[in-house]
């Protein structure tokens, strides 16, 4: 691994694949180190030809951390939004957006292929509508457009987005929560390696355990709101949206609407997946890529 200054930050990546491959830019979700990324998508990826470029998003992993900026008060930050008020926040999507665009900047590396997985689709968006340059295709995955009056995630689902982290829990109390999270969240019809699950857990917990940072992350996300709706309608850049058909925490219907509002988006909906990517769907989810890409010449 390695890093890199960009956009006033640093930013700790790694570069997996063909040294000669199509650069591809995997940005992760709320709080997700990039070491969280499947094997069986990036070592895909890689055989499809693709160069992935894996890394932390700033306030997370070992990239720079934002302490300075104390807890996010998320309560506070929803009933501003609902207010129609500023929310306060150190941060937003569009500032994360910047950051993988100067990534690139950094590598050498004019324009890529973008993945974005979950809120790190929403930033995928933004460096789309952002950075049109540097964006030859997009893959918004298990995605929202931010929209307001879409399909709300599940009970469950939201209870486990909207728990506190605690900051003292220890390594095997970590390891189960993830697993935890995988029944409520993961994909019912595949397969769940409960030992695969533990064991990257245990990996993410030893590397760099930030749950100030992932609560950092919902803020930005809420103090963006719904303002990159309307620009979804000036990307130009190919785009793929996948989802999956069982997301209990982003509704497919939400998905939907990020295939409506970007000009000729394709859609590919996988049976059976949650909000996540299991080994079984990788080979479908690479495909969707590969065939994506190819449209940008």
């Amino acid at each position: 691994m390695a890093r890199a200054e960009a956009n006033g930050i640093e930013i700790e990546y790694e570069m997996r694949g063909p040294a000669g491959g199509e650069p591809i830019l995997m940005i992760g979700g709320l709080g997700m180190q990039l070491i969280s990324w499947p094997d069986a998508l990036i070592d895909g990826l890689g055989e499809a030809g693709f160069r992935p470029i894996l890394f932390d998003n700033r306030d997370c992993g070992l990239s720079t951390r934002f302490e300075e900026a104390g807890l996010a008060n998320i309560g506070r930050a929803f009933k501003q939004a609902r207010a129609g008020e500023p929310v306060d926040a150190p941060y937003t999507i569009e500032d994360m957006a910047d950051d993988g665009a100067g990534l690139l900047d950094a590598l050498g590396i004019e324009a890529a292929h973008i993945y974005g997985s979950s809120n790190g689709g929403a930033i995928a968006q933004l460096v789309a509508i952002r950075h049109p340059a540097k964006t030859k295709s997009l893959a918004s995955v298990m995605a929202t457009s931010g929209r307001r009056g879409l399909p709300r995630p599940s009970q469950a689902a939201s209870e486990w987005l909207n728990a506190p982290r605690p900051a003292d829990i220890d390594r095997g109390t970590f390891m189960e929560l993830a697993w935890e999270q995988n029944r409520i969240m993961g994909s019912p019809g595949f397969p769940r390696d409960e030992a695969g699950v533990r064991a990257r857990a245990g990996a993410l917990y030893d590397r760099a355990y930030y749950p100030p940072g992932h609560g950092r992350h919902l803020l930005a996300s809420i103090a963006s709101g719904d303002s990159r709706c309307a620009a979804l309608g000036g990307i130009a850049a190919p785009t793929v949206v996948i989802h999956g058909a069982n997301d209990p925490l982003v509704p497919v219907g939400q998905g939907e609407d990020v295939k409506n509002s970007i000009p000729g988006a394709r859609m590919v909906v996988i049976d059976g997946m949650g909000h996540d990517v299991p080994d079984g769907a990788a080979p479908r989810v690479v495909r969707a890529v590969a065939e994506n890409a190819r449209r940008a010449g």
